[in-house]
């Protein structure tokens, strides 16, 4: 440990005494190339020794662009003027701000770094939809690309660029986590056009002008950007909700430059497996244990623990969206601007989870954390066969196009999780049976969630299903549910069905992403069709009998398997809501802390269906939803009802669940 710090001091100490030489030759500017600075020290000391706003002849061409705009100029002067700090302090923190970021295209380093990035995913084969690709290389020529993945893995980082290169694409600018701007792997990865961003700037508005600034300025030169529309890594599995910074940053450009137009490109990125060191650290981090600081010593660990074959890593594109020409169409539909940019990030969330294909590893989690048994080859199968006959209906993407009926398909998948320790088997008997290994049941759910994603739909038609089987029973009495001004009226099936999934669609918003209200009604009319076959359905005109049958005879019921560990978890939160005094803030930090030691005791008392509800990442999630209720506050009307409102809400649909549960059958059923 000592020792790579001292390594890295040492190289900093040169770099600096070398701009002390140049410096000392007198003029500001360098009659040869600067080296680029190692690391923020480094560019603080430039800043203080250039005259401020002027370039540097070492600096990438939008820097040098920035240092000379006018505009930039005026901006930082306003900023000055609005802090009361010094013109020429603010000007030359800026030009630190924009060498700290800056990257740039060094063909030399480009190379060995993508030869570097093959040895590190020498573990997997990766497979590339080349036919999407050629489409954005023609985009590409008109238009500037920003790639928004999904973010599953620190390899996303050694896939997507040298796919991009090798597909015919221009340079691409990657937006990356300043944590991992450390030598060496920040000083060589800055000169593949790696950016690295720093995550707190809620106290730097210097920092902040100087990014928006620099977007900009790639945007306005039609570079082509790339980044996690996450934020960062999933540690669940699923698609995070989306971040807006950056991409509002890169619409303010759009809409403040005639002519440019961007096309958001959805890039989904999935692996059979991930490191297991890497999700095994996933899951720690959402069960609340600290994230720890990468360095060098994690870095060369992480690259040692990559030797082991972990199958094939998929690379997908969505249909790109116009950016400019979806928020026109926003503003038509009469959009508040104060939430433009999040409706254009739900899209392309959207649209990530329409390119994402279910692996054969996430089929078969499926199956085994459905069965909560050891299941022999055929019972897997037999447990697959039904989802797989449901995404071939619905037209959903298989990763790699594989069958997943196939017996070897299936049997490989098998093998390789139980060669990375996620799956045991057991062959002693008379047949082979393979069953979720000790503490790996959250790893088995990450990879089954991933393909959640394809379900939620059907998850929530099956409980609307529920609720028209419930609206009349042989006393013809209302099901029970939560407080309503509708609760005295005898409504048609087909309301009770549409609120139902309205309801669930709002309950679910901040965790799943969700076409708009016209085409989600479409998309629950085809899952009610499919489960209602052979039967012809007219639209939601269901009665309470059908809803009955088609639920007792559909395959595969999905609602427990898909929605359970989610809304056990947000029946955590409401528990703390509840429980809340009335004339009391609720902190949200506190919230998150009690739940994690509340479900560890309700997960040994078996009150959760499954310990990986007890996940600090969902639980924040669940405090989103509150927030939004505006039940976080003490002063808010009626708090205290409504408060208990919502964990009798989160505990009826938990009870809904359960009853889908029951009537799902088991592997051999």
């Amino acid at each position: 440990m000592n020792h790579d710090n001292n390594h890295g001091g040492c190289d900093l100490k040169v770099e600096i005494d070398d701009v002390r030489r140049r410096l000392a030759g007198g003029a500001g500017r360098f009659t040869t190339p600067l080296p680029r600075p190692l690391n923020r020290s480094v560019n603080r000391l430039i800043a203080g020794a250039v005259p401020a706003g002027q370039a540097l002849d070492s600096d990438p061409l939008e820097v040098a662009q920035l240092l000379s705009s006018p505009e930039f100029i005026a901006s930082l002067g306003e900023l000055a003027e609005a802090s009361g700090r010094p013109a020429d302090e603010v000007l030359a923190e800026a030009g630190s701000c924009l060498r700290e970021m800056a990257a740039w295209h060094d063909p030399r380093v480009t190379d060995y770094w993508y030869r570097f990035s093959a040895w590190m995913l020498r573990g997997y084969d990766a497979l590339v939809d080349d036919d999407a690709l050629a489409r954005l290389r023609r985009l590409d020529r008109k238009h500037s690309l920003i790639l928004l993945i999904s973010h599953r893995s620190y390899l996303d980082e050694f896939i997507i660029p040298p796919a991009m290169e090798a597909g015919g694409l221009s340079g691409v600018y990657g937006m990356a986590g300043a944590n991992l701007d450390f030598f060496p792997l920040g000083t060589v990865a800055r000169r593949t056009g790696i950016v690295h961003v720093r995550r707190a700037t809620a106290d730097a508005p210097v920092y902040r002008l100087a990014l928006r600034s620099f977007i900009g300025q790639l945007v306005r030169n039609r570079a082509n950007l790339l980044w996690s529309i996450e934020g960062g890594r999933s540690r669940t599995g699923k698609l995070r909700p989306p971040r807006y910074g950056l991409l509002r940053y890169v619409a303010d450009a759009v809409e403040s430059t005639a002519g440019a137009e961007c096309l958001l490109v959805p890039v989904s990125i999935m692996y059979d497996q991930l490191p297991s060191h890497e999700v095994g650290r996933m899951v720690s981090e959402a069960r609340g244990v600290d994230k720890k600081p990468e360095d060098v010593r994690w870095f060369v660990q992480y690259a040692r623990g990559l030797q082991h074959r972990l199958g094939r890593a998929y690379l997908d594109f969505g249909e790109p969206l116009p950016l400019r020409e979806r928020l026109a169409e926003l503003r038509a539909e009469d959009v508040s601007e104060s939430i433009l940019v999040e409706r254009v990030a739900l899209d392309v969330c959207h649209r990530i989870n329409e390119a994402t294909p279910v692996t054969a590893t996430a089929a078969v989690c499926v199956a085994l954390l459905g069965a909560g048994r050891a299941l022999t080859l055929d019972e897997v199968l037999a447990t697959v066969a039904p989802l797989a006959g449901y995404l071939s209906e619905r037209g959903r993407p298989v990763a790699g196009g594989a069958t997943l009926t196939d017996r070897s398909t299936v049997r490989w998948a098998l093998r390789e999780l139980t060669r990375s320790g996620v799956l045991t088997s057991y062959s002693g008997g008379v047949e082979t049976v393979w069953g979720i290994g000790p503490d790996q049941h959250l790893i088995a759910a990450v990879y089954r969630n991933t393909a959640i994603h394809v379900l939620v739909e059907r998850a929530i038609a099956e409980l609307c299903l529920l609720a028209v089987a419930d609206s009349e029973n042989p006393d013809g009495e209302r099901r029970s549910g939560p407080p309503s001004d509708e609760d005295d009226k005898d409504e048609p099936p087909r309301e009770v069905a549409w609120q139902e999934a309205l309801r669930l669609r709002e309950l679910l918003k901040f965790d799943f992403f969700f076409p708009q209200r016209d085409q989600f009604i479409r998309e629950l009319t085809r899952e009610i069709a499919i489960m209602a076959a052979p039967e012809t359905p007219n639209g939601l005109e269901i009665t309470p009998g059908q809803a009955r049958t088609w639920l007792a005879r559909a395959r595969p019921l999905v609602a427990h398997l898909v929605l359970r560990p989610y809304l056990d978890a947000y029946r955590l939160v409401g528990e703390q809501f509840a429980a809340a005094d009335d004339d009391h803030a609720v902190d949200a930090e506190v919230v998150v802390r009690d739940c994690l030691r509340l479900g560890r005791q309700w997960s040994l008392q078996q009150h959760l269906a499954s310990e990986e509800s007890v996940s600090g990442e969902m639980f924040r999630t669940a405090l989103k939803l509150a927030r939004h209720r505006d039940l976080l506050t003490a002063d808010a009307p009626q708090v205290g009802k409504r408060r208990r409102d919502f964990a009798d809400e989160l505990r009826e649909v938990a009870r809904d669940i359960g009853r889908i549960a029951a009537i799902a059958p088991d592997a051999t059923g």
